[in-house]
């Protein structure tokens, strides 16, 4: 059996892929490593979603192909969304690629580093893919955090984006599979679990389940040692009475909604295939806050669009001063050539967009420092994440209106009581706060019975700022 070292690029439902790929190689008795120097096999498990997501992971490949010339490694394999739209190219002209994998291949790569497989590819059409809660997975979170895909694939069609084409139709989970896996996770030590998924307030639809996000929520919520349950990400027309009642109503369920809007022009929108406008828009933040007074809202924006006029552009800036969201992130517009809006009149020059997201940023990052600073004097409850890792003086943390990796921040930089550890719920006043982060000094207390943190093996391999790779701890 060989070393294998993964290097896991985009967002967190391919982490989910890259954990189970690393499961079942460690079921078959390869051991993982997080050298890249070391590995005698390197996966790299690419994000192609836009423009500079693409650029990162052919820069990635390459920069693993160089340890087949100066290290250990013999076998480079590439999976994941580049290969499913690029698989021809990649296998024509990156010689340094000896193996391919897609997103409904992942059961195939225990056999893609068999050293007895000369192929390139397994040359075998493969079904719609979907793991479940008896796949080997290893999680590259930590310890008491976990992301769990429940679907898999999207059947929108909106006009700028690639995902169907690289992720199929969609496609859930079995209701009681992401229950039980659930269950099994938190018995391993999660005490946060995100749900994932393309669309995951069309889940259950396919399986003839009504309201199953709500439903599942619910469900899941009844697990004893689990803290907080979160799910990413909302379509605007799908978040019904029945899902607000439920994230309302359930104690452990996080009083959040990520719904990427894109924009707020009734004409981009319809442009987008998503229809709707800001007012609607509006009228549905409004029904949330409404049931859910401390609610926190996060949205995803695109400007740039084909098309996108001053006008336009101004009511979407009318629309983020209106809305006041808690996090927004916004886009530059990326023309990728497989997708319907590829062909559109009108294209907006660079400098534009790069104009327009530079306000954007600057108009949310005032709304974020006046939210923020609200918080400072309040006592609240807060995940401890471990030491900083921009200085060691410093301990991070996160509310539960802080998603993991997409949000904000707590930094601790004092504490009374024991010296604060990765994965223990404490409580926390908020001394001061920053654009986008709040400082707070840590209390004695629990918030939620402590956890003993534990040492674990190491497995993912991360691309640092400069080439350097890093170890991710997983169960």
């Amino acid at each position: 059996m060989a070393k294998v070292g993964l290097v896991s690029l985009g967002c967190p439902k391919n982490t989910v892929d890259s954990e189970v790929m690393i499961g079942l190689l460690a079921r078959a008795g390869h051991e993982m490593t997080a050298r890249a120097n070391e590995a005698e096999i390197i996966i790299v498990n690419t994000c192609s979603f836009i423009g500079p997501a693409k650029q990162e992971s052919i820069d990635t490949i390459l920069e693993m192909a160089e340890h087949k010339k100066r290290s250990a490694a013999r076998k480079l394999i590439v999976t994941g969304c580049l290969v499913e739209r690029y698989r021809d190219q990649i296998l024509r002209e990156m010689p340094e690629v000896d193996y391919v994998l897609g997103t409904n291949e992942l059961d195939r790569v225990v056999g893609a580093c068999d050293p007895g497989n000369h192929g390139r590819e397994s040359g075998r059409s493969a079904a719609p893919y979907l793991y479940h809660e008896f796949t080997p997975r290893v999680l590259s979170t930590p310890a008491h955090s976990a992301y769990i895909k429940i679907a898999e694939g999207c059947d929108h069609t909106c006009s700028f984006c690639v995902i169907p084409q690289m992720r199929g139709q969609f496609r859930s989970r079995r209701f009681e599979s992401v229950v039980r896996e659930a269950e099994n996770l938190v018995r391993n030590g999660a005490r946060e679990l995100t749900l994932v998924g393309q669309d995951n307030t069309s889940y259950g639809e396919d399986l003839g389940l009504r309201d199953g996000l709500a439903l599942l929520l619910r469900e899941i919520a009844k697990i004893p040692e689990l803290v907080w349950l979160r799910f990413l990400y909302c379509y605007p027309n799908r978040v019904t009475d029945t899902l607000i009642a439920a994230v309302a109503e359930t104690p452990k369920v996080a009083k959040y909604f990520d719904i990427p809007l894109q924009h707020a022009s009734g004409a981009v929108l319809k442009a987008m295939r998503r229809g709707s406008n800001g007012g609607q828009f509006l009228k549905l933040i409004e029904k949330i806050r409404a049931a859910i007074p401390e609610v926190t809202l996060r949205t995803s924006l695109i400007v740039g669009f084909p098309g996108e006029t001053e006008r336009d552009f101004e009511d979407l800036v009318q629309f983020v001063a209106e809305a006041q969201f808690d996090h927004l992130g916004v886009f530059r517009y990326s023309n990728e050539e497989s997708s319907a809006s590829f062909s559109l009149p009108n294209p907006l020059p660079a400098a534009v967009a790069y104009q327009r997201q530079r306000r954007i940023l600057a108009l949310q990052r005032k709304v974020s420092r006046s939210k923020l600073k609200k918080w400072v004097g309040r006592r609240v409850p807060v995940l401890n994440e471990g030491v900083s890792p921009e200085t060691s003086w410093l301990f991070t943390a996160r509310l539960e209106s802080q998603a993991p990796g997409v949000d904000g921040q707590v930094l601790v930089n004092d504490f009374e009581g024991p010296e604060p550890r990765a994965g223990e719920y404490r409580w926390a006043t908020v001394t001061a706060s920053g654009d986008y982060d709040l400082v707070a000094r840590l209390a004695p207390e629990y918030f939620a019975r402590k956890k003993d943190a534990r040492a674990a093996p190491v497995g993912l391999l991360q691309i640092g700022p400069a080439g350097q790779t890093y170890a991710l701890p997983h169960l």
